[in-house]
């Protein structure tokens, strides 16, 4: 047997030891780091917790051998591709089949579907079309057979390991997927997928209290909850839709009293100087009054002569201000996404600031008209899903008509699909003389991963990126707003 042959044989037998196995084999994983480092490609690969879609994004180079990889057209390739092949292929079998058990959460199933659809696409297939559904998560007429061609032979399916951590646990069952004669297209597959989310369907046991209304007032809104309805809100009606709405409402309303109560804290702006103090009592300003008159103090008397009355002056400049918010709306970003939409609508109220938000992660969704109200905004946006800043960049350049009153806010990890392309848009923002704030992170507790290549290229540009608590974004508009 040769080298290539053997390193092979690890990477099969470590998929197989965590699909059926919840303890990990500290040999099959220490080779199997080893190969996978000799070969170049990032350790993320063996881990079942990240997604392929994230490998992806922050190694997009990736993503074109992740295309058709088990359609065939590998066949040919030599020793050395091989074994890299075995890696995607393992990564790809142990994020789709490695479900494991125990309860579900939204963000789980989704982050499950994703990689189904990388599963589908290697296959040669649309993503959803094997599971019966299209590439937007609707019903394809005759779906669940897919189409498309592959030459795999059988595959076998197992389910062991937490989707979530990474950490395996219950047991494996398997499903040898038969081919169509003549074709070689896996037709068992479909079934077997289909089976696999409706398991993680059935235990997600929110949406079961969410049909109950006596427990769905006992749940506590938490950053959490909301971003498991937001996930699921698709997939629920009637009285579990309702409580769902309900939830998220009541989340965002006291949310939106602390950030209402900081941004009542802001600077009220600075005096106009130009503009003449109006003269009237309230306006006296008997310190200055005093002071300027005490010239005119006559000791005998022992009276202050006053010849002059001094007022203050309070008259406030306020320039007309245009705020564009541009949120990150994928998975990583959920915080943001719910705390930004509500000081969106904040800042909205307040006189003389004109409010546009816009969300994005492969493509842009201008939700301006809905930004008085973050409940209507939350409800219209789809978390999850890749990030392509050039989108956003596209809507929100128009909205850019005067520079010098405007200021941009952009929240995001900055894991771009386009890096260059992205970092060039905002910086063109930056050198018109607009404002632009780069944020890493507007949670409660400040803490998010941000792309280094990123951080030091706004650090360069004299834009560092903010992260931290929400309360800095706030005094940062605060002081560009004047008000």
């Amino acid at each position: 047997m040769t080298t290539a042959e053997n390193r092979r044989q690890v990477l099969y037998w470590r998929l197989l030891a965590r699909l059926f196995d919840p303890d990990e084999q500290p040999a099959l994983e220490s080779g199997s780091v080893a190969i996978v480092d000799d070969l170049g490609l990032p350790a993320a690969l063996l881990d079942p917790s990240v997604s392929v879609d994230t490998v992806v994004q922050r190694f997009p180079q990736l993503e074109a051998e992740f295309e058709g990889l088990l359609s065939g057209a590998s066949d040919e390739s030599g020793a050395g591709d091989e074994v890299r092949r075995a890696a995607l292929v393992s990564k790809l079998l142990l994020n789709v089949f490695g479900t494991g058990q125990g309860n579900v959460t939204a963000g789980q199933l989704a982050r499950w579907q994703a990689d189904a659809g990388w599963f589908e696409r290697a296959l040669g297939c649309r993503p959803g079309t094997l599971r019966g559904r299209a590439a937007g998560g609707h019903p394809v007429p005759g779906g669940g057979s897919g189409n498309g061609g592959s030459e795999t032979g059988g595959s076998e399916t197992g389910g062991s390991g937490d989707g979530d951590s990474g950490n395996g646990s219950g047991n494996g069952g398997g499903s040898a997927a038969g081919t169509r004669p003549g074709s070689g297209f896996p037709v068992d597959l479909g079934p077997s997928l289909a089976a696999i989310e409706a398991d993680l369907v059935s235990r997600m046991r929110l949406r079961e209290v969410l049909a109950d209304p006596k427990l769905a007032k006992q749940l506590t809104p938490s950053m959490s909850l909301i971003e498991q309805l937001l996930r699921d809100k698709d997939n629920l009606d009637g009285v579990a839709l309702a409580n769902a709405k309900a939830l998220i409402r009541r989340f965002v309303d006291e949310v939106a009293e602390v950030l209402r109560t900081q941004v009542a804290q802001a600077s009220t702006g600075t005096i106009d100087r130009s503009i003449p103090p109006k003269r009237v009592y309230r306006n006296l300003d008997i310190d200055r009054t005093i002071w300027k008159n005490l010239p005119n103090w006559d000791p005998e008397e022992e009276r202050l002569l006053v010849d002059r009355l001094y007022y203050k002056q309070t008259a406030k400049r306020i320039t007309p201000a245009r705020l564009i918010v541009v949120v990150d709306q994928s998975g990583s970003m959920v915080d943001a996404m719910v705390n930004c939409t509500i000081l969106a609508s904040i800042f909205t109220g307040l006189p003389k600031v004109d409010v546009h938000l816009v969300a994005y992660d492969t493509r842009a969704l201008d939700l301006t008209p809905w930004v008085h109200d973050p409940f209507e905004v939350l409800l219209r946006t789809k978390l999850g899903g890749g990030t392509d800043g050039t989108a956003a960049l596209d809507l929100a350049r128009p909205k850019i008509t005067d520079p010098r009153n405007t200021v941009v806010v952009w929240i995001s990890d900055f894991y771009e699909w386009k890096e260059q392309a992205v970092f060039d848009g905002m910086a063109a923002i930056h050198r018109s003389g607009a404002r632009f704030i780069p944020v890493g992170s507007v949670s409660s507790g400040g803490q998010q991963s941000v792309n280094p290549w990123f951080r030091q290229r706004f650090k360069d540009q004299g834009t560092p990126v903010l992260s931290g608590r929400i309360a800095k974004l706030v005094a940062e508009l605060k002081n560009f707003l004047a008000f």
